[in-house]
């Protein structure tokens, strides 16, 4: 039990669920609450999260990407869970989140929104196909320079927006501004992740993007990503007229991280940089849900 918790990766998981946080936030400050869907929400995220890190020890495993990788170990690759087990779990975990799927747009939409329902359907076997496929097969988009996309887009529009129109049955299109936000900040974690993976991941042949444009543009591409994602969140605070607290308090984080991301001199220097623009897009989410409730 121990190692499958490890391949879990549940520091992973408070990131996976800023998205779900900060679109059922604004959906509360419209005035729209219903906490069975808000947890049938976390479980189906959490579970699609899970799925991604099991699917990609396995993906990675089976390539040999993560025989010297830097950071935790891959179980896989560690050889403590066979790929045979880890690839049945993939399959059992993708039936869970499914049914968890399932049960969350029968909540939201009933019986009498079979379009909706149709689409979010369409968009739960999506979510399910990408969280496998990032790393496994061998058009895995992971292995091509596609993984700041597609954890851009799920993490970050599918994930607030999603979550919003669940409660709402609407489109807010302010809230492209604070999805963009969680998309970005979510896309310099994996941006991170890859720095330090850079020269292992070059031996495997996975070009990431980092392996395509090098450390140094990395390091930049860091910097405006992070900028676009501060400033976006604070052009949603004005205009929704919400406080700038949650935002302003990650801006001193997210200052400090770029300047030792720019002085960083080791591959392992972006292992606990890593960690913290996960813990602070979290913080980030939770500070403005606070703010939503308690300053509405």
């Amino acid at each position: 039990m121990k190692h499958w918790i490890q391949a879990a990766r549940l520091r992973t998981l408070p990131l996976s669920l800023s998205g779900i946080i900060v679109g059922s936030a604004y959906a509360y400050f419209q005035g729209f609450a219903n906490y069975t869907i808000l947890t049938l929400a976390f479980f189906t995220t959490l579970g699609l999260q899970i799925l991604s890190n099991y699917a990609n020890d396995y993906g990675d495993g089976v390539k040999g990407t993560d025989e010297n990788r830097i950071g935790e170990k891959r179980m896989v690759a560690a050889g403590v869970i066979s790929a045979k087990q880890m690839k049945s779990a993939v399959i059992s975990l993708a039936i869970l989140t499914l049914v968890l799927a399932l049960s969350l747009i029968y909540v939201a939409f009933g019986k009498e929104n079979f379009v909706l329902s149709m689409i979010f359907i369409l968009l739960g076997i999506s979510a399910i196909v990408a969280a496998i496929k990032y790393t496994v097969g061998s058009n895995a988009y992971g292995y091509n320079g596609l993984g700041d996309l597609f954890v851009f887009i799920f993490f970050g529009f599918v994930s607030v927006l999603g979550s919003n129109f669940l409660f709402t049955k609407m489109i807010d299109w302010k809230l492209f501004l604070p999805a963009t936000s969680i998309g970005l900040l979510s896309v310099a974690v994996l941006n991170l992740n890859n720095m330090r993976d850079i020269e292992n991941d070059k031996k495997a042949g996975k070009m990431t993007l980092v392996v395509k444009m090098g450390l140094a543009n990395a390091k930049k591409y860091h910097n405006v990503v992070l900028v676009i994602a501060s400033i976006s969140f604070m052009i949603f605070n004005l205009l929704t007229k919400t406080s700038l607290i949650p935002i302003l308090l990650v801006n001193i984080s997210i200052i400090m991280h770029i300047n030792k991301v720019n002085k960083a001199k080791s591959y392992e220097d972006f292992d606990p940089e890593l960690k913290k623009v996960a813990l602070s897009t979290f913080a980030l989410s939770v500070l403005f849900w606070l703010t939503l409730v308690f300053l509405k």
